[in-house]
């Protein structure tokens, strides 16, 4: 393989290795309950119990390391945010998994799909946008349920113990729609990176050109010729400093 196709299976690879962390961090976000985990203000100090609130279930855990989850009766019984929480993530999941397929049939070391180079970039460039699309619909719940606790944090018509603070759960959702926001801006600009890239490595300083010496060149000057001509009438003049008398006649022959 040349120098080139190295740099670009390089940049590839960097970007597949950052998608599939950030359909690992989806996965988690959809399965783990600590959307929304009971706060402690004031005097709601219960040290013996915390509650933790996901997208399928709801887990109690106690103070002997003790952790009891139930699932939801019913898909009606969670708020909004927590509705549009379930569809969203499981698109993410499901998006970020045919980026990561559709991405890796498009690298040039796979023979799934034509082998020209045009075909092949637009196979790289529909695996990243299932990456941003992927990413949006990861950053819409995690975004929407984080607004949702902070508005009910400061709502006064609502007591100690209805208000949540963000769990952990949220703080890997951002941070995996970053990562695959990263995937796929890299896929989209592959070819702008990798000109750039290997324009930096086959660039060599080129030593500075010495001046050449200078040379003189005489070129003669040619003298005019005074011309003759049988007609008396010919008169031959030109303007000087010195009186016209003196440079002025007739010639014949």
């Amino acid at each position: 393989m040349s120098n080139s196709g190295r740099i670009e299976l390089e940049i590839l690879i960097v970007a597949l290795v950052i998608g599939f962390l950030g359909l690992i961090g989806v996965a988690a976000v959809t399965g783990l309950p600590m959307w929304k985990v009971t706060a402690f203000i004031q005097e709601n100090i219960i040290v013996m119990e915390t509650r933790w609130e996901g997208l399928w279930m709801n887990c109690y855990r106690q103070a002997n390391i003790r952790m009891q989850c139930k699932v939801y009766d019913s898909l009606l019984y969670l708020p909004p945010d927590l509705q549009a929480a379930r569809g969203l993530m499981c698109a993410s999941v499901a998006l970020s998994c045919f980026a990561l397929v559709v991405s890796v049939v498009g690298m040039k070391c796979t023979k799934m799909v034509d082998h020209r180079a045009r075909t092949k970039h637009i196979v790289l460039v529909t695996g990243g946008c299932l990456f941003l699309m992927a990413c949006v619909t990861t950053l819409i719940p995690v975004s929407w349920t984080g607004h949702v606790i902070i508005q009910d944090f400061y709502n006064p018509l609502l007591i100690d113990a209805q208000r949540r603070e963000l769990g952990e759960a949220l703080y890997i959702g951002w941070m995996s729609s970053a990562l695959l926001f990263s995937a796929g801006v890299i896929l989209l600009c592959q070819k702008y990176m990798y000109s750039k890239i290997s324009g930096r490595r086959a660039y060599t300083p080129q030593p500075p050109l010495q001046p050449l010496p200078q040379q003189l060149v005489f070129i003669p000057r040619s003298e005019p010729h005074s011309v003759l001509s049988r007609h008396p009438s010919t008169v031959y003049s030109y303007e000087s400093r010195y009186p016209p008398s003196v440079h002025s006649g007739v010639a014949y022959l």
